[in-house]
């Protein structure tokens, strides 16, 4: 055992750049799982130490049920205390727009906003106003106004105050419907309340007995530092659950590695036929040949393990560098002794079967060239039993999951348990794939291979070298399509649910304004609003409360749908909205679900003052646009008793952009004079925030599938390389015949990408129909979306980066003289 062992050492010390190329794989996810923990202790630290709400100039936080200006009043005249800052919030409305009004103190340590222009609020009746807010809203230092602060018990505004804008102030986070006063100065607006007391003092301790004593028992004091690791907690929570996913795609990435790292011992292990058939010929036994190659791996994984775990802890130690807010990891032991623990596991693991396969071949057998055992076509009857086996499985699971899709309004139904069922057949699919693959390579290979046929030589030697080692192109080509049917299943779920937040928006925001008003809107500010050049798509409305079908009272509308662009998006159920025309009406989802309507269904509508028997056009999947129940024409709804003034309007920005979205509100707020009872609310914005977080979320996932796509780069150019340190008598022969170094080059690059091309077929062959099954699944009556051209963009960058990763082996290979190639072993 042991001369095995050092003759299978000392050939990896001869051979540095192979052993490098085998383990190369695995230090790559070695370095992806300890950069995992350390972007996690970095993000928990750094919200621990800086992002919290509480500011850091806090000592303690005063918090309660019963917190007044008085209690804030008396907390400043307590010895000890240098700054104290009353926490309070309210709201005003002018103009139709509403403003959120925060209690700061404007200077000092305890101070959330900075000015900027202007003075800071010191009498009553003044604010201070974010940038955007001025812009949006008209505002200007100077600038004097009226605005409703108080409502009654029933929502009733109390009479306007005069309010004067004193400066703008910076805060940061700018929402754009902001405004900052002193404490003093924004209770006397009315409907505030404090909401916490935040404390300088120099010696906390004494003076936190003190506050105790001052607060009351309905009040209590903290210590700053508490409550600022409790907010920055909940917010570190979140995080973790952020990196259980991670951990997720990370843990799919270390299997690819695995794989890789499998297919590339195999490929070794079969290069080494000779020196292996040797050492069973000088009498070692399979037993300790098999010990050997393990103890091989083992040195290849703590080898990887540890330089990779090094290179993601030198990264760590660069991020204070990049960003002042964040704070460096330190060095997790346990973390890092576990990282290179589990390159050591992967590599031996991932050596076991190359290991078992190659200790079971004879002398004679062995004896071969290696070119012959890479080139047997057949797996096995072990393999092809289990394969089948696997993709049945696979089925029979996708055939579960269709006889239990839900209904629109399953309530009983259990998606996580449909979508683990999916992940489940997912699994078994690719564990199918990967027994069977060998035998799918040559079938595949002919369907995407004949284009390359035709570019001479150089395209028909590359293909059939690669369909001449069909397990070394079926162990590279599986782990590129598991990184692609996890790109192709993440952006066709996110292309679908991009199309159900469209059909869902267009219910919610069916334009970017919406102007309200209490009571019915003159005629003339309509015609003033339509003659804006700033604006389009003006659609005024009324609305109807208690229409009664059956016995369900809903409200009812006369939006004009075809009015709207976005409500082209408007998902139906039943029928079409288009449809609608005096004598028919477009019915939400819950009222047809409760009066059980149909599309084609007549119905009798009545209220208090009419009656109307109205055809269903169309059933929606939830609520009808402006969250009414039903959506009815001019005439029907004024034979229902609908008032002839309008209630309100939406409106569209004549152009795109923030620039044009203020001037747009502007615009309304001029043609609607700001009167009482008349509110503006900005649409646009919230269809913007659904946009940023799918697009977001969209980028985290591209993000985390990478680390599998490229664990799977690395598979194919450690394969291209080990081909072409292995071939070299097979290169110096073509060369010998003719072939030249770019014809050589060409050759190799193009079984590179070869790799890709086999590998992004598999992975979309799987990734969409598994995408497809799993957006079924959710039960939303998502759309399914094929985002063709970004589909169409993974392809050719997958096979482009595979081509790129065999491009310095293929430079490598042309530069041997045929001489020296023809003279390899």
């Amino acid at each position: 055992m042991r001369g095995v062992l050092r003759t299978q050492l000392g050939g990896a010390a001869r051979r540095p750049a192979r052993f490098l190329l085998t383990g190369l794989a695995v230090l790559v996810a070695s370095f992806v799982v300890y950069a995992t923990v350390l972007a996690q202790q970095i993000t928990v630290k750094s919200l621990l130490n800086g992002l919290s709400t509480t500011p850091a100039a806090a000592s303690l936080v005063v918090s309660g049920e019963q917190l007044t200006p008085d209690l804030v009043t008396r907390i400043e005249k307590t010895p000890g205390v240098s700054a104290v800052a009353g926490r309070a919030y309210g709201g005003a409305e002018f103009g139709g727009q509403y403003l959120t009004l925060t209690a700061d103190p404007g200077a000092g340590p305890l101070a959330a906003a900075r000015l900027t222009q202007g003075r800071y609020p010191d009498k009553a009746g003044e604010l201070a106003v974010t940038p955007r807010t001025a812009e949006r809203m008209g505002l200007s230092v100077g600038t004097k106004t009226k605005m409703v602060t108080r409502w009654d018990d029933d929502g009733k505004p109390a009479a306007p105050v005069k309010v004067t804008v004193t400066g703008l102030v910076d805060v940061g986070d700018d929402r754009g419907d902001e405004a900052y006063a002193p404490l003093s100065t924004l209770m006397k607006f009315g409907s505030t309340t404090v909401d916490h007391i935040d404390v300088t003092a120099g010696d906390p301790e004494r003076v936190k007995t003190a506050l105790a004593a001052l607060a009351g028992a309905k009040n209590k004091v903290e210590d700053a530092q508490t409550v600022r690791v409790r907010q920055a907690a909940e917010k570190a929570d979140g995080v973790n659950d952020i990196f259980a996913v991670v951990a997720m795609f990370v843990a799919i990435a270390v299997a690819a590695a695995g794989l890789v790292a499998a297919s590339t011992f195999r490929i070794v292990f079969a290069q080494r036929m000779r020196q292996l058939a040797l050492l069973r010929a000088v009498g070692a036994g399979r037993g300790s040949l098999i010990r050997a190659l393990a103890a091989e791996g083992a040195l290849t994984g703590l080898v990887a393990g540890v330089i990779g775990v090094g290179v993601a802890y030198l990264a760590g130690l660069a991020v204070p560098l990049v960003s002042k807010s964040l704070v460096s990891p330190g060095f997790p032991v346990l973390e890092a002794l576990g990282v290179v623990a589990l390159a050591v596991f992967i590599t031996v693991v991932a050596v076991l079967a190359p290991a078992f396969s190659a200790a079971r071949v004879s002398p004679l057998e062995a004896l071969r060239s290696a070119a012959v055992t890479q080139g047997r076509r057949s797996i096995g009857a072990f393999r092809w039993v289990s394969g089948l086996l696997l993709a049945s499985g696979a089925g029979l699971l996708v055939a579960y999951v269709l006889l239990n899709l839900p209904g629109r309004d399953d309530k009983d139904y259990r998606p996580d348990v449909m979508l683990l069922v999916i992940v489940g057949s997912g699994a078994l699919a690719f564990l199918a794939l990967i027994a069977l693959g060998p035998v799918l390579v040559r079938p595949m290979l002919a369907a995407v291979g004949w284009p390359l046929r035709k570019l001479g030589p150089t395209g028909r030697l590359a293909v059939g070298g690669v369909g001449g080692a069909p397990r070394r192109a079926a162990a590279v080509s599986v782990v590129v399509a598991l990184g692609v049917t996890l790109i192709a299943g993440a952006l066709v779920s996110v292309a679908s649910e991009r199309v159900l937040a469209d059909r869902q928006s267009a219910v919610a925001v069916p334009a970017d304004f919406e102007v309200t008003s209490s009571e019915p809107l003159d005629p003339a500010v309509v015609e003033r609003i339509r003659a804006r050049p700033e604006l389009i798509h003006v659609a005024p409305y009324r609305r109807l409360d208690e229409i009664t079908v059956g016995t369900t009272a809903v409200e009812g509308s006369d939006l004009p749908l075809s009015a709207l662009p976005a409500l082209t998006d408007l998902d139906v159920a039943e029928g079409s909205w288009r449809d609608l025309e005096p004598g028919r009406a477009v019915v939400a989802g819950y009222l047809a679900d409760v009066a059980s309507l149909h599309a084609g269904d007549e119905v009798t509508l009545r209220s208090a003052k009419g009656t109307a028997t109205v055809t269903v056009a169309a059933v929606l999947p939830d609520s009808a646009p402006l969250y009414t129940g039903i959506v009815l024409t001019p005439g029907d709804l004024t034979r229902l008793g609908a008032a002839a003034g309008y209630s309100g309007l939406l409106a569209d920005a004549a152009r795109s952009g923030e620039d044009a979205r203020t001037e747009a509100q502007r615009a309304l707020r001029q043609a609607t004079g700001g009167g009482a009872g008349v509110g503006l609310e900005v649409l646009a914005d919230k269809r913007d925030e659904i946009d940023q977080e799918l697009d977001m979320l969209l980028l985290i996932v591209i993000g985390l599938v990478s680390l599998t796509v490229l664990i799977a780069v690395v598979g194919v150019g450690t394969t291209t390389a080990l081909s072409v340190v292995e071939r070299s008598r097979e290169s110096g022969l073509l060369r010998a015949v003719g072939l030249g170094r770019g014809g050589l080059r060409g050759m190799l690059t193009v079984e590179s990408s070869l790799y890709g091309v086999l590998g992004a077929t598999m992975g979309l062959l799987l990734g969409v129909p598994y995408a497809w099954l799993a957006i079924k699944a959710l039960g939303q009556n998502m759309p399914l979306s094929l985002p063709v051209p970004q589909l169409a963009v993974v392809f050719g960058v997958l096979v482009v980066i595979t081509a790129l990763a065999g491009v310095l082996p293929a430079r490598r290979a042309a530069r041997v003289s045929p001489v020296t190639a023809l003279g390899t072993e």
